[in-house]
């Protein structure tokens, strides 16, 4: 199984400049470059029982040097629903149907 990240962003109320921040440095690493095609970056809007939900973001396998430069954490595919494409092609929902998603 290819290796999918995620990075807890904290409250959604102040998650939109580290959003920025992520949107920026995908476009910096990846532009119009082939590899852009796969690369991806999801998010969730997570509420587990607080009163303000987090922001969560996932970086496709192909995404790995974004995910490094921002310090996420090695995760399982995570479940497509409920998720929105912040980074990268529509094609990339495709890669949430080939890999394994144990869900996260």
């Amino acid at each position: 199984m290819s290796q999918w990240h995620n990075l807890n962003l904290g409250d959604a109320l102040l998650a939109g400049m580290e959003l920025e921040r992520i949107e920026r440095a995908f476009d910096d690493i990846y532009g119009r470059s082939r590899r852009a095609e796969q690369a991806a970056v999801f998010l969730r809007h997570a509420s587990e029982g607080q009163l303000h939900c987090d922001v969560i973001v996932y970086f496709s396998p192909q995404a790995e040097d974004l995910a490094q430069r921002m310090h996420a954490d090695p995760c399982a595919a995570p479940l497509a629903a409920g998720l929105g494409l912040l980074k990268g092609p529509q094609t990339a929902w495709r890669l949430l149907e080939t890999d394994d998603n144990a869900g996260n």
